[in-house]
């Protein structure tokens, strides 16, 4: 394999984490329960110390089953970047692992409606009935950040 190409990464600082944490909008939620691996992107809100996510779920919602398993997560954050650099592209990649914790409806006080809408993407609906979505707020517990990135300075 001699043709191959390869670009070397290095790893990333807590401040590039956060910085890509904060910029980013969205990842992938990994979970598995009994023996049902399930990865569902999603939009986060990471306020320089945790990470939110808002979801809407229904009643036979599939994330909810697997996400009141409270089992271990992975929440994945990558991007790509085009530049002028003959190496090709700036690439990198955060990695959280840890647990998620459902915030109570009453312990929404930080996340009211205004700040739901200012801090979140919009909710993507999937032919289900608005009326029947519940808006649930996680938070991710995280037990290791780790970040990765093609240096190109």
């Amino acid at each position: 394999m001699e043709h191959i190409e390869y670009a070397y990464t290095r790893g990333m600082d807590d401040a590039e984490i956060a910085e890509r944490l904060e910029s980013a909008e969205s990842g992938v939620l990994s979970m598995a329960a009994a023996g049902d691996a399930y990865g569902v992107p999603l939009a986060h809100y990471y306020d320089g110390e945790d990470i939110y996510f808002r979801l809407g779920m229904t009643e036979d919602s599939h994330k909810r089953a697997v996400l009141d398993q409270d089992g271990a997560v992975s929440y994945t954050v990558y991007g790509t970047e085009d530049t002028d650099d003959p190496r090709g592209v700036d690439s990198w990649s955060v990695i959280v692992r840890g647990t998620v914790e459902r915030i109570p409806e009453s312990g929404h006080d930080r996340f009211d409606t205004a700040a739901i809408n200012r801090q979140f993407t919009p909710i993507r609906v999937f032919d289900e009935d608005i009326s029947e979505i519940e808006i649930v707020i996680y938070r991710l517990d995280a037990d290791s950040m780790t970040g990765r990135s093609t240096p190109l300075d």
